[in-house]
């Protein structure tokens, strides 16, 4: 069984108590949520290890839930949206949402993108080869593996961990051309249901957390490489 915790937030009630119960069958320990304000509460007092997200809550937006928690905790959050324009899709992944699935959606696809999101955590406290390392500087940035924690010019700064495993990821492929396929297939672990705007948007967001614009070069029609001097 599985010890992950994860917090349902939706004011459907039936599709709410549908994912809590199919959730529970796989043997996660499921909380639900029906307002934003209270999804905060219990995500700051219960610590799960993914929140489920709906955008349309009755009192405050999914995508403001999204902001506060990814500023207070760093959890992974998978974002569910009736809304189908991709620019919906990409201000949810912009406001911290590291996936999105869009309504009306089959159950099964919800428990393959969260088993899915749980696996590419676990990868990432894998420690590769270059993980083992005390640790790693270059461009100004220090990175400690054993913690995941990263500083530029001596200044925490908070990645996620989708963005921290992307960032590992350009650095162990330094200098090499990738497709944004292979970054999907890399980092977020498994065939993407969406399109490869999401690596897009989690670049821009890597840029201009770590100021790493001429770095991370944009190759086009193809994908990005990472140009990094070692100290």
């Amino acid at each position: 069984m599985s010890n992950y915790k994860i917090l349902v937030v939706e004011d459907d009630t039936p599709i709410a108590e549908l994912l809590a119960y199919r959730l529970k069958k796989e043997g996660y320990d499921v909380g639900i949520a029906g307002t934003g304000a209270k999804a905060v509460q219990m995500a700051m007092s219960a610590h799960p290890d993914l929140v489920l997200l709906d955008w349309q809550l009755p009192d405050i937006s999914g995508l403001e839930v999204c902001r506060q928690l990814n500023d207070r905790l760093q959890v992974p959050i998978i974002m569910v949206t009736a809304r189908n324009m991709v620019e919906d899709k990409v201000l949810g992944l912009e406001a911290g949402a590291d996936d999105y699935i869009t309504k009306p959606f089959d159950v099964r696809e919800v428990v393959a993108r969260i088993k899915a999101t749980f696996r590419r955590l676990e990868k990432t406290g894998e420690a590769p080869p270059v993980r083992n390392e005390l640790q790693l500087r270059f461009n100004g940035l220090t990175v400690t593996p054993s913690t995941m924690t990263v500083e530029k010019h001596g200044r925490p700064v908070d990645l996620t961990p989708l963005e921290y495993q992307l960032l590992m990821y350009f650095y162990e492929n330094r200098n090499v051309a990738l497709s944004r396929e292979k970054i999907l297939g890399a980092v977020w672990g498994y065939d993407y249901f969406g399109n490869t705007r999401t690596v897009d948007i989690h670049v821009l967001r890597l840029r201009k957390k770590l100021g790493l614009d001429k770095e991370i070069r944009t190759i086009f029609k193809i994908g990005y490489i990472f140009d990094v001097a070692e100290a």
